[in-house]
């Protein structure tokens, strides 16, 4: 969940590896460090806290080096300190090594190097590699770093310097995601493309097990048998302008507005209005495979799950199909029944969540058909799969996922239209369905034009301790997931919660000090809906109602109504979703927190 950044080439090298770790930021910001190879040697600056900090440790440093490489951390082993902080050193200062993810024998790697003599200085699993890698050093970095590697057990990405090799930099990856960047006489590596966008969009992914020796002139690519591996280079198609702000004064508050863009992305070419079914050939499956779909487990983690929830819904009614929804970091701990007859559906943003990409491989071990929907192309489970569906909602920075939570959703639509239509739903009701999904992304535009009326329900309510989210039906996901915004950004305690599940423990928490957020639309639980608002406004507790838009009937029930447009009552959270991430987000704002790097949070959780 850190970011790195390499570079070696013709140019300084650090500006590029200052902006490159700025944008990983979102990634990890407990610490940031930078290793420099310098005519002196190896020059190596470190500090707790954000990048800002180490831009001021080595302001004014004149290196005037063409090689080295950067971390912005996320602490695992090791408090965040200056310390603890990446680049690592071995004894003498002539190897550093930056690294991402965990190193599950570190305790008896530690133990070992302590026996061989070396010095041990840090609380990190870190270090462990950097001492590994001077112990099997003869001459050649490469290989000194394919023999450690050999007796580590977890997961990494590392790019190691050595000033014994001037010109080169090694990278190697198992388990968390690597990218080497090619240039015109510079190469680099990232954990993320974000990072080295702005320099080149010419890609090649590591895969595990994988080492690349990268220098200026390009990049050799082997195994961890010392085998060359020839990967494709790709074309990234996002630009350096969908990772930046463009005036928003947040990412999470751009990517909440760029919905009515993104949502379309997500349907776009995929829909056959005349035959009334999406089209998903990603999938990898004939009309007949998908008719034979019998069981569906999809697992997911966080807001991917909470999407996960809404899908079952969707799909259980549109398809009549069994879904079964794991969390990713449950999965295969509990000796889940799976067999050639189940499909897995795995969802990411990232497409490097640990937790859900060991739940897919459990389950592929297992004989079931994974298909995974995630939103990064060339990401480890988009490779992995044997099939799936890009949500393409394009770059998301803002920690607290939104738009890739309603692409995820949209696109779990289709795959349920899909199945329904394979099934038992008429070319009638599949296009219905179709032209209610063309229409969503205007509806989210036009709720978004309410920001200013959220805002003021936000300013009565951001110096608040607790919130409860309420719903029923497939609305009920959604109140988790608002519930979950709230607590990730502005870190007041929330808890969604179904509402009839209410009168079973938290109503003896509501007073007048515990806002309610209660999901209240025109559909089959709506009267059930209003008589859990009754139970919550005879104890005093003040209430925020998303509504359909033209319920008079609630007005007079609630505190405060915000109203959403009708559409086809499964695409609901396309809709609900919206004011409450902008609820969270003002309120976040106003209590002064960092909304886009939220505490103790990163944005791809690639370690479990």
């Amino acid at each position: 969940m850190c970011g790195i950044v390499g570079y070696v080439g013709y140019r300084e090298a650090v500006p590029i590896l200052m902006n490159g770790i700025k944008r990983l930021e979102y990634r990890g910001y407990d610490s940031a460090g930078i290793a420099l190879l310098t005519e002196g040697g190896l020059m190596v600056a470190k500090s707790a806290g954000k990048i800002e900090r180490l831009e001021e440790r080595i302001a004014g440093v004149d290196c005037r080096c063409t090689h080295g490489i950067a971390h912005t951390r996320w602490a695992t082993h090791g408090e965040p300190s200056q310390l603890n902080a990446h680049p690592h050193t071995d004894a003498d200062q002539t190897m550093a090594l930056v690294h991402n993810g965990i190193i599950e024998n570190y305790r008896a790697l530690r133990e070992y190097l302590l026996r061989q003599g070396y010095d041990v200085r840090t609380d990190t699993d870190t270090e462990m590699l950097v001492h590994l890698i001077r112990l099997n050093y003869r001459g050649d970095l490469t290989e000194a770093v394919r023999n450690a590697l050999n007796s580590v057990e977890g997961t990494y990405g590392i790019a190691v310097v050595s000033v014994e090799h001037p010109d080169t930099l090694v990278a190697a990856r198992m388990g968390s995601p690597l990218v080497v960047g090619y240039g015109d006489g510079e190469n680099y590596v990232a954990s993320d493309v974000s990072a080295i966008l702005e320099h080149t969009n010419r890609v090649v992914y590591l895969e595990d097990g994988e080492i690349a020796t990268v220098t200026a002139s390009g990049a050799e690519i082997t195994n961890m048998e010392n085998i060359r591996i020839d990967h494709p280079v790709e074309e990234i198609g996002w630009t350096l302008d969908q990772i930046e702000k463009e005036g928003y004064d947040h990412f999470m508050l751009k990517e909440i507005h760029e919905q009515p863009a993104t949502l379309p992305n997500a349907f776009r070419g995929r829909l056959n209005y005349e035959e009334g079914i999406p089209r998903l050939n990603g999938l990898n499956l004939q009309y007949d495979e998908l008719r034979r779909i019998r069981r569906i487990i999809i697992t997911a983690c966080g807001t991917s799950w909470h999407a996960a929830l809404i899908g079952e819904y969707m799909i259980e009614e549109l398809a009549r199909v069994s879904v079964e929804v794991e969390y990713a970091s449950e999965f295969r701990y509990r000796s889940p029944v799976i067999d050639d007859n189940t499909t897995l559906f795995a969802l990411s943003q990232s497409g490097e969540t640990a937790d859900t990409l060991a739940a897919m491989r459990e389950a592929q071990k297992r004989g079931a058909t994974a298909l995974g929907l995630v939103n990064v192309v060339g990401s480890t489970i988009a490779r992995e799969s044997d099939g799936g569906v890009h949500i393409h909602a394009g770059p998301e920075i803002g920690v607290a996922s939104t738009k890739a939570f309603t692409s995820h959703v949209m696109v779990l639509a289709l795959i349920a239209t899909l199945l329904g239509r394979m099934r038992h739903l008429s070319v009638q009701q599949g296009r219905e369905i179709i032209d209610a999904i063309q229409k969503i992304p205007d509806k989210v535009r036009t709720i978004l034009q309410m920001e200013q009326q959220i805002k003021a329900i936000a300013s009565e309510y951001y110096q608040m301790n607790n919130f409860l989210y309420l719903g029923r039906g497939i609305n009920f996901p959604v109140a988790l997931e608002g519930a979950l915004k709230l607590k990730e950004i502005s870190y007041i305690h929330a808890e969604g919660y179904p509402a009839a599940e209410m009168k079973h423990g938290p109503i003896a928490l509501i007073d007048q000090n515990m806002p309610v957020v209660v999901i209240a639309l025109k559909d089959p639980v709506y009267d059930k809906v209003m008589s859990n608002i009754a139970e919550v406004r005879a104890r005093h507790g003040r209430i925020i109602a998303i509504a359909t838009e033209g319920d008079t009937e609630i007005a007079d029930r609630v505190n405060h109504v915000l109203y959403i447009p009708k559409t086809n009552r499964l695409l609901t959270p396309l809709l609900s979703v919206i004011p409450l991430q902008l609820l969270a987000y003002h309120i976040a704002v106003m209590r002064g927190c960092h909304v886009d790097q939220p505490r103790n949070l990163a944005k791809s959780v690639t370690v479990e």
